[in-house]
């Protein structure tokens, strides 16, 4: 199953200069930030790095282990301002935990954009497969990541691989979720039960802020392997937990370049 964590709007303050950003190291999972509003900047010890903006998404698969640094930029700690986005973390199974770190940088419009018959409903196939569609990010067990945009009152039911668990994550707006038509909003989960579809359909009325119903649709084949995990470091054993620390405290995940991605 993913782990999510999500920042949801986090407006920022003006401030006279930018605050430092410390390097944090990330071991054994997938790392897929996404933005909806705002701009954010990436670096990490293997080289790779860019800007998170409106509709990217950054998959950087941690693998043997990294050190990266996620901020906003000067001009947006300087001026204030809003950034709106979501963090998702794939555990890897055990075969590929010790795998070459890999960053892909996925635009906007390098994602797979379908709509619903209606019009009423924008998908983004940002990984995984659906419907015979398939996203840009790299997985290394099957997956699927979709950011739907659903416009008040529309609805969508899309076909979900039985032996996928499912959920639902609601970026912005209210709405519904399965044939029950359960009520989510802001912030919610929904987790879905057996079944070959997911069905999400927006609210007639929406806050006057937010338009549309923004919600993450997740899934996966579940690896059903033992987890040992503690802050950034996801690993099967105990064993290996204490082993990642220590090669973090060695130094052995490298540093942050100087200058990569950042401001360019």
């Amino acid at each position: 199953m993913p782990a999510v964590t999500v920042e949801n709007p986090l407006t920022l303050p003006r401030v006279a200069a930018p605050a430092d950003a410390t390097p944090r190291p990330v071991l054994a999972v997938t790392t897929a930030p996404s933005g909806i509003d705002g701009t954010f900047d990436h670096q990490d010890s293997q080289g790779g790095g860019g800007t998170i903006t409106n509709g990217d998404t950054q998959w950087m698969t941690a693998g043997s282990g990294l050190l990266h640094i996620e901020a906003p930029p000067e001009s947006l700690v300087v001026s204030g301002g809003l950034f709106h986005g979501l963090q998702l973390w794939v555990n890897l199974p055990a075969a590929d935990k010790m795998m070459a770190p890999r960053y892909q940088d996925i635009r906007g419009g390098q994602v797979q954009l379908l709509t619903s018959p209606d019009g009423g409903a924008l998908l983004r196939v940002i990984a995984g497969e659906l419907d015979g569609h398939d996203g840009p990010g790299i997985t290394h067990t099957p997956i699927t990541m979709i950011h739907a945009t659903l416009r008040p009152g529309a609805e969508i039911s899309l076909p979900w691989r039985e032996d996928f668990n499912g959920l639902a994550y609601v970026m912005a707006g209210r709405g519904t979720v399965g044939a029950e038509r359960r009520p989510v909003h802001v912030g919610q989960t929904a987790v879905f039960g057996k079944g070959g579809a997911l069905t999400v359909r927006a609210d007639e009325k929406q806050d006057g802020n937010t338009p549309d119903l923004e919600v993450v649709l997740l899934g996966g084949q579940p690896i059903r392997e033992p987890m040992a995990h503690y802050g950034p470091f996801v690993m099967n054993t105990q064993a290996e937990l204490r082993q990642a620390f220590e090669d973090f405290q060695a130094g052995r995940l490298g540093t942050i370049p100087a200058v990569h991605g950042m401001g360019e």
